[in-house]
């Protein structure tokens, strides 16, 4: 629509929604009217508007940028985690280097992604020995990413008759998962070790039972 009255598309949703609140707008009322006035300036007022030098329009939005910035984010920014400091500044740097706003927020959210994933990846195994029972609790988010040491954090070869696998602070998101624990019940049949699972919530069980894994026997 921009392009119909001679403009170039852009977003000022953020800088305009700032200057309104700032300036005491609190309701949808005040976007109308700053888009209205928008308009007739662009309208009504064009051959006005051109007449404006444009080093005045810069010192004009180099003072909204100023007014508009969150100078309180400087000083929070040494106590967030260092990963979401460092989208902050990998964003802001990507947006100035290349001067395009789509990049530096594709850059954030990829970045963003990566570190959640990471985050979420840590697993954690305890054991204990009950009786003639090697118990093993899994704690954490089972899915492609967490499960690739999976099989590293259990012994296989232990001499005991049964063995517990507690996964109630466990959740399986994918297939990769479910194989994951698929394997560890084959490695511990196939010693002779017969194995249990227990505490697995109903969300993983649908998954389970979805791709007919023999966990179900279990």
């Amino acid at each position: 629509m921009t392009g119909f009255f001679g403009g170039m598309a852009g977003c000022a949703m953020i800088g305009q929604s700032v200057i309104n609140v700032s300036s005491g707008g609190r309701t949808r009322l005040s976007t109308f009217f700053a888009e209205i006035s928008l308009m007739l300036l662009i309208v009504v007022l064009g051959d006005v508007v051109v007449r404006i030098p444009m080093a005045a329009l810069a010192g004009v939005m180099i003072m909204v940028s100023i007014s508009t910035f969150d100078w309180n984010s400087l000083k929070t920014l040494l106590l967030l985690p260092k990963t979401d400091a460092f989208v902050i500044i990998v964003t802001v740097l990507a947006v100035v280097i290349t001067h395009n706003l789509a990049i530096g927020v594709f850059t954030g959210i990829l970045l963003s992604a990566i570190f959640f994933v990471s985050k979420i990846s840590k697993i954690e195994v305890d054991s204990q020995f009950e009786g003639n029972t090697r118990i093993y609790k899994v704690k954490g988010q089972l899915f492609f990413a967490s499960v690739t040491d999976l099989l590293k954090m259990f012994d296989f070869k232990e001499d005991v008759q049964f063995v517990q696998l507690d996964l109630k602070r466990a959740h399986l998101w994918d297939d990769s998962a479910v194989a994951a624990i698929d394997k560890i019940v084959s490695k511990f049949e196939e010693n002779g070790i017969q194995i249990e699972l227990t505490g697995l919530n109903e969300a993983s069980t649908e998954l389970v039972e979805k791709l007919g894994s023999k966990l179900g026997s279990h």
